[in-house]
């Protein structure tokens, strides 16, 4: 038989504690455990609410919005906000279909707004909602009703209502919680039904009779239990009720007496808890459980009853059972002796006493409903004396204002604790004070407590600074100003703090009246630009304020509104001019006036405007596709000196003119280029100041580009005979439209009139060849086989002979009547012993060039060139090669006539049948296809023209692999060393011995491992041998062709013989990998050309693998599609894609891994192309392209 609802009802357990509390610790108000709506409600105090949530009610499925306002003029940061239904179910998790949260901030009134929306409510949703907002320290909670009425409808018979247990417990909750929590989403919104199951008032009782499920699970089949409870009146959990006594804590209190009296229709029955333990049999008693029989009714009687007592109880009576549960809860702490309320000033200790029923309980403090934090860093500490606890503050401060509370569980006591300022007086305030400018200000003020204070001027806080000096003392505070300002003037507040009172005064400074002329020019002067508004502020200041005057000569300028006017304000006065023009520049005068005195200044006005047009240019000169022009300057420069000239031209027969120059010239001279010649052009001028750029000037008269070609190049004597000079030379560098038909060669004998003077002119390419003739003794001829040098246009453009002669003299002698196309002719008919200058000038439609002289004089005379042989460096030290490679040498010389050439090695002819050896007029080549070791030796060479000779001596050096070591032997064998010693060997390969490798072999597996490498001397210890082991060595020789193709082995071997020594293994430690990232390879500064895409490369090692992170200008690239980083086999590389000059900059690349980092950078600079420019100015040349002059440029 079940218990009644009304018993469960008043032995059911508190609501499930706060997360933190003991489990078996009921905190209440009193002796029994009020009604939900009796309970006190701590928090509802406003803290953070502007507008709480209201209680509503409405019909099932309608729709019903409750709404929470919180204000955040003082918050730095969003309050959060949860929403709760009950106690502690969270309602963020049901957010779905039927419920909604929303939140919204105003920023113009700083309002959050926190919105619960109930969609299609249900009658289930009905129940007890808590809206909880906390922001750090914080809390505010507000609690309110939501009733759902039921709709007309027929009544039906709801199980779950019968269920009377109470799910407070957190065992019930999470059984409750296991029947209704779903996971479909088509039902995630609903609220957890788990609200019917607590105790309620039903407003409507149905008129079915109740259904006890106790009573239902008894009379059911066991086969059809799941089956009607489950599908017939939907409870899913049965299984929780034997969990729950499985989370019971063990823990003994001293509780009330329980009896448990069972009514049964027979006399022997069995009582066992819900797990299944056989508890006791009736006839049989114990200790603590007692049984009594009175008739049918079986009564259990519990002594000494323990919080481990709590459970189900079965009775079995044969084939019946019945059940009930106990709750067993400990008996509640009471508050003796209240708290009482309490005052107390700023910073004085505050304690508030309460005293309990028990020593040593549980009790919790509360400020305005928050729990105190009372660890080790707060200010609240808590003092227990048996059954008294004291809570002490110390230093206390206004914010402690506040009502505090003390809970146990079995009551409570609040109190107001009121904390305030003690009353301040002012023993000496502040006086009023009138400083003149550049003086000590001091103001001083006394009250009767020692407190900081804060100084005000104006309303506006001061702040100490090297002139506004603040002192405390004692009571006793001072304000000094050092050097008063007119800033300084003003009414100044002192203001102690925590107190809501000020001390005032007002301090009067005096300032005779002054002009401040800083932020104008040299002498005063402004400048202002033709038909601009001018506005011309002038700083004033005085104290009392001035009276300003503005003058221009003898006529004072009035505040009115003609178009030059003044224009005066309490801190500046201001001169307007609307409109400016040429009159209006001259001196004005400003006057200030006071009682403390008078100032003046005078400012001068310059009105400035775009120049006058200049006069139509001059054209001096044309040439091929330039033109050389001049014009004068314009009249008037419009005040401002002319800064430079824009060029434009254009073609006659067009209306549409070309600027020629981007940057303004300087001079009044200028150079138009790339013309075309046959075309008449037109060119005109623009000057240019600081205002603007003039209207055109005048276009200059029509001119044609029309040019001969340069002088022919390289002008250099071929021969010399005794009648003949054979002379050659080069094209011209540059050859007008006109083309070239020819070249004329004239000559003049020495002495003539018209001679050239030779000192210091001449053509490079010929002072070259000469230079060379020095050198050989003779400098009147050129050798026949010498290659004129020609050098770039640059040299000779415009390197003319200086005219100290007559070129179209009559002594110069036409050597070809008819021109010749060709660059090479000879001019015979000469006399012998002559001496005769030569040029040549090139012929078009144009006329003649500018001649080329040859800059010196020619001796008509076949002469002897002593011989000299030209050695290359590469030979002049001894020239070594390998057997079987090949031996090409060839050595120039210079003579003339031709000269003879001999070789000798070592003192003997040259075997032709071995070395081929070929002469020519210039050189001599030595050939060895295959070189042998026999070649080696000294060559010697002698070149002799007539009794003229010289010689050179080429050291060849063939060189091979050395032979093997001569004798190999094993001196001495101790412990785990072989001492060996070896002879050098016979043959070195012709070469030094640079060294022995040394290897040894075990006996018995004869592999040879290499023990020392490039060894230099001819005896060695090895090592470290094996105990136990027969080893054989042998010994290779090497030179600089490497090693010996055989080794001499030792004829007896190493025998290391045991002697009873304890081999030890050696111990290796684990080598370390790691390392900090280090650049192996940094980045170079790079030049890139804007359009085409860059690249920068560096390499990193360092493991763990570094993480890799590209930076320009110290800044991280991230997520820019400019840029492509890529990084293989520790090779990093960044690619920018078609850079353009804002690209240039710092890039630095930074590898960072776990044990450091490290990083490099480069500079980039991106140049742009402009007509073959490289900015910032460098000439480049495409292929194909013609080569510009440095001038054009």
């Amino acid at each position: 038989m079940t218990s009644s609802s009304e018993d469960e009802d008043d032995t059911s357990p508190a609501d499930e504690p706060p997360p933190g509390e003991r489990k078996d610790s009921v905190w209440s108000m009193g002796d029994g455990m009020p009604e939900e709506g009796d309970k006190p409600d701590i928090s509802q105090k406003t803290v953070l609410f502007i507008e709480k949530p209201k209680s509503g009610s409405i019909s099932v499925g309608q729709n019903i919005t409750f709404t929470a306002k919180v204000e955040a003029q003082d918050l730095l940061r969003k309050p959060n906000a949860k929403w709760f239904k009950g106690k502690w179910m969270d309602l963020a998790s049901k957010a779905g279909k039927h419920l909604q949260l929303k939140e919204t901030f105003d920023r113009l009134t700083k309002i959050y707004t926190f919105e619960m929306h109930i969609i299609k409510a249900k009658e289930n949703y009905g129940g007890n909602y808590r809206c909880e907002v906390t922001y750090k320290d914080k809390v505010d909670t507000c609690s309110f009703d939501l009733e759902v009425h039921e709709t007309s409808s027929a009544p039906s018979i709801d199980i779950r209502s019968a269920f009377k247990r109470r799910l407070d417990s957190p065992d019930a909750k999470q059984g409750a919680r296991g029947i209704h929590s779903g996971e479909g989403q088509e039902d995630a919104g609903e609220l957890d039904f788990s609200g019917l199951l607590k105790r309620r008032r039903l407003n409507n009782i149905s008129e079915e009779p109740d259904i006890d499920v106790w009573e239902l699970l008894k009379n059911s089949n066991p086969n059809e239990t799941m089956k009607n409870c489950r599908f017939q009146h939907g409870i899913t959990d049965l299984e929780w009720h034997a969990k729950r006594l499985k989370r019971i804590k063990r823990r003994k209190r001293k509780c009330r007496f329980w009896i448990l009296q069972y009514q049964v229709q027979i006399k022997e029955c069995r009582v066992r808890v819900c797990s299944g333990v056989i508890l006791a049999d009736p006839n049989s008693g114990t200790l603590r459980y007692i049984f009594e029989h009175k008739g049918n009714e079986r009564i259990l009687f519990i002594n000494n009853c323990m919080l481990t007592d709590d459970a189900r109880y079965h009775v079995t009576a044969g084939d019946e059972k019945c059940s009930t549960e106990l709750f067993v809860r400990e008996p509640p702490v009471m508050v003796t002796k209240p708290l009482e309320d309490t005052s107390g000033y700023i910073g004085d200790k505050v304690e508030l006493s309460v005293e309990v029923s028990e020593d040593d309980a549980n009790v919790k403090w509360f400020k305005n409903g928050v729990e105190l934090p009372l660890d080790s860093k707060s200010r609240y500490k808590v003092k227990v004396e048996g059954k008294k606890h004291t809570l002490i503050i110390s230093e206390a401060t206004k914010g402690d204002n506040a009502t505090y509370s003390v809970m146990t569980t079995g009551g409570q006591s609040a109190a107001r604790l009121k904390v305030g300022l003690r009353p301040l007086k002012i023993m000496q305030p502040l006086e009023d004070q009138t400083v003149r400018l550049g003086k000590e200000l001091s103001l001083k003020c006394e009250i009767s407590e020692n407190l900081e204070g804060k100084w005000y001027k104006n309303g506006q806080l001061l702040q100490p600074s090297d002139r506004v000096k603040m002192y405390h003392k004692g009571r006793i505070h001072r304000l000094i100003v050092d050097s008063s300002l007119v800033e300084d003037d003003g009414e100044y507040m002192f203001v102690p703090e925590a107190y809501n009172i000020s001390i005032p005064c007002k301090v009067h400074i005096i300032d005779p009246p002054k002009i401040h002329l800083d932020g104008i020019g040299d002498n005063n002067t402004v400048t202002v630009v033709a038909g601009t508004k001018l506005r011309l502020e002038i700083p004033i200041s005085g104290e009392p304020a001035p009276k300003v005057m503005w003058s221009r000569g003898d006529k004072w300028l009035m505040d009115s509104g003609s178009r030059i006017r003044a224009e005066n304000y309490p801190d500046s006065s201001c001169l307007v001019i609307d409109s400016a023009e040429r009159d209006d520049s001259g001196t004005y005068r400003i006057m200030l006036k006071n009682e403390a005195g008078e100032d003046t200044a005078h400012i001068n006005i310059k009105v400035v405007d775009i120049p006058d047009p200049p006069a139509a240019p001059n054209v001096i000169d044309v040439g091929e596709d330039w033109c050389i022009m001049t014009w004068e300057p314009p009249v008037y420069d419009g005040g401002s000196p002319i800064l430079g000239y824009y060029i434009e031209r254009k073609k006659k027969q067009s209306s549409r003119w070309m600027r020629l120059n981007f940057d303004l010239i300087k001079e009044t001279t200028f150079e138009p280029k790339k013309m075309i010649e046959g075309v008449a052009y037109e060119v005109r001028v623009f000057a240019v100041n600081a205002i603007g750029t003039s209207k055109p000037s005048m276009p200059s008269k029509p001119f044609v580009p029309l040019a001969v070609t340069s002088p022919p190049t390289c002008l250099a004597v071929d021969s010399v005979t005794d009648t003949t000079v054979t002379m050659k030379w080069r094209p011209p560098d540059q050859i007008g439209a006109a083309g070239l038909d020819g070249y004329i060669i004239e000559y003049c004998f020495e002495g003539s009139p018209q001679a050239p003077t030779t000192e210091g002119e001449g053509d490079t390419c010929t002072q070259e060849i000469n230079s060379e003739e020095a050198d050989g003794g003779l400098a009147q001829t050129e050798d026949k086989t010498t290659k004129p040098t020609c050098l770039s246009a640059e040299v000779y453009d415009g390197e003319l002979l200086d005219p100290t002669y007559d070129l179209e003299g009559e002594e110069w002698i036409v050597a070809n009547p008819d021109l010749t196309d060709k660059t090479k002719f000879t001019i015979t008919g000469l006399p012998t012993g002559a001496k005769i200058f030569v040029r040549v000038k090139a012929m078009n439609a144009a006329g003649s060039s500018d001649p080329r002289v040859h800059p010196q004089p020619i001796l008509v005379k076949e002469v002897i060139e002593p011989p000299k042989i030209r050695l290359p460096r590469h030979l002049k030290q001894t020239y070594i090669r390998r057997v079987g490679e090949a031996v090409n040498l060839v050595i120039p010389f210079q003579g003339r006539p031709r000269p003879k050439i001999s070789w000798k090695k070592n003192g003997a002819h040259v075997d032709k049948n071995q070395i081929n050896i070929r002469n020519s007029e210039n050189d001599t080549i030595i050939f060895i296809r295959k070189a042998e070791r026999i070649h080696s030796g000294k060559y010697d060479m002698k070149v002799k023209v007539e009794n003229l000779v010289d010689k050179a001596t080429i050291d060849i050096q063939i060189v091979d692999r050395p032979g093997p070591p001569q004798v190999v032997s094993i001196v001495d064998v101790w412990g785990e060393n072989a001492a060996l010693e070896w002879k050098p060997p016979k043959d070195d390969g012709n070469a030094n011995i640079t060294g022995y490798t040394i290897q040894k072999a075990d006996k018995k597996s004869m592999e040879w491992f290499t023990v020392i490498e490039h060894y230099h001397r001819t005896s060695a210890t090895i090592t470290e041998l094996v105990i136990g082991n027969e080893y054989y060595f042998r010994i290779f020789s090497e030179n600089m062709c490497g090693l010996s193709q055989d080794a001499t082995m030792t004829t007896e071997s190493a025998v290391i013989a045991k002697d009873g020594k304890v081999y030890k293994n050696p111990v290796y430690e684990d080598f370390n990998f790691t390392e900090p990232p280090m650049f192996t390879q940094p980045l170079i500064n790079t030049y890139a050309v804007s359009g085409y895409n860059a690249t920068l490369n560096c390499s990193v090692r360092g493991n763990p693998k570094p993480k890799i992170t590209w930076m320009k200008n110290r800044i991280i690239i991230m997520n820019d599609p400019r840029y492509r980083m890529f990084s293989n086999q520790g090779v990093c590389t960044l690619e920018i894609r078609k850079p353009s000059p804002y690209d240039g900059g710092t890039y630095t690349c930074k590898a960072v891994n776990s044990l450091g980092e490290a990083e490099v950078e480069c500079k980039l600079e991106v140049k742009v192309i402009y007509h073959g420019i490289i900015s910032p100015g460098e000439p480049i040349f495409l292929s194909g392209q013609k080569q510009l002059h440095s001038k054009d440029f």
